[in-house]
């Protein structure tokens, strides 16, 4: 993306919070925390936009409400748009552990990518080394548990697919950066979908509640419970996201759970 056109280089400065982004674009769009306390979540995204330049110019324009703390490019050039100390808008609508005000509670990093919309392709190594090397910066600094390492469909399930199965969810855990188990291999077996009730779509809903998604525990696998089981696919079982929760998605948040109870 060239890594930033000149027209946005003439923004006011902005000071970098970390010593890896190279460049600074200051975006209007943010405002004070609501909570007082380092920012315990990391939230990653991907651009959704046709290129880089776009989505800069969108994450930078008054017009668009939207913006993050950082851009990733995808030749790994990072640009810092938001102060750390500042509540970003890049989460919108979510939630987590029963926490509804995600962007004050969080960093978001935008990481350029065209997204299902507009050809969704694998983030080049070069991009994902950038955002491995940010995001152990960001949770060292700010002591982000492996567990509160998010991508946005986690937090906001009905409405966001990003940043989506091609991410390299286990690459970033191999790094030090966030939670992940080996999925569960794909096999026959009980299996439980939309329209279905009872007992055991209860048990599974407390399961992803006790995870963190935000999740009605009512009995019902509803439109809801399809697109957590879903968004939990994208991140943690990507080899096949149907929104079906099998035996394999089933075992892999099992393991999950057992993980994050081990930190």
């Amino acid at each position: 993306m060239g890594c930033v056109p000149s027209a946005l280089s003439k923004r006011p400065p902005l000071q970098l919070d970390s010593t890896l982004a190279s460049h600074a674009v200051a975006s209007p769009n943010h405002g004070e925390r609501l909570s007082t306390a380092s920012p315990p979540l990391l939230i990653l995204h991907y651009t959704g936009m046709p290129d880089g330049e776009l989505a800069l110019a969108r994450l930078s324009d008054p017009a668009s409400q939207v913006s993050c703390h950082y851009l990733v490019a995808e030749d790994g050039c990072i640009i810092q748009m938001v102060p750390e100390s500042r509540r970003a808008w890049h989460a919108g609508q979510s939630s987590w552990e029963g926490v509804s005000d995600i962007n004050s509670h969080s960093i978001g990093i935008e990481i350029v990518n065209p997204g299902h919309e507009w050809g969704y392709r694998d983030f080049p190594d070069v991009q994902m080394a950038a955002v491995k090397a940010l995001c152990l910066d960001i949770t060292a600094r700010h002591g982000i548990r492996p567990q509160h390492v998010l991508g946005h469909s986690d937090i906001a399930p009905l409405r966001k697919i990003d940043p989506g199965e091609r991410f390299d969810w286990a690459g970033l855990a191999e790094a030090g950066v966030g939670l992940h188990v080996p999925p569960a291999a794909i096999s026959g077996g009980r299996f439980f979908c939309e329209g279905e009730s009872g007992q055991p779509i209860e048990a599974l809903q407390a399961m992803f509640s006790l995870y963190g998604y935000g999740i009605e525990v009512n009995g019902v696998y509803d439109a809801l419970t399809k697109a957590v089981v879903t968004a939990f696919q994208r991140h943690f079982r990507q080899a096949r996201v149907d929104g079906v929760c099998d035996a394999s998605t089933i075992e892999t948040l099992r393991l999950l759970i057992l993980a994050r109870q081990a930190l």
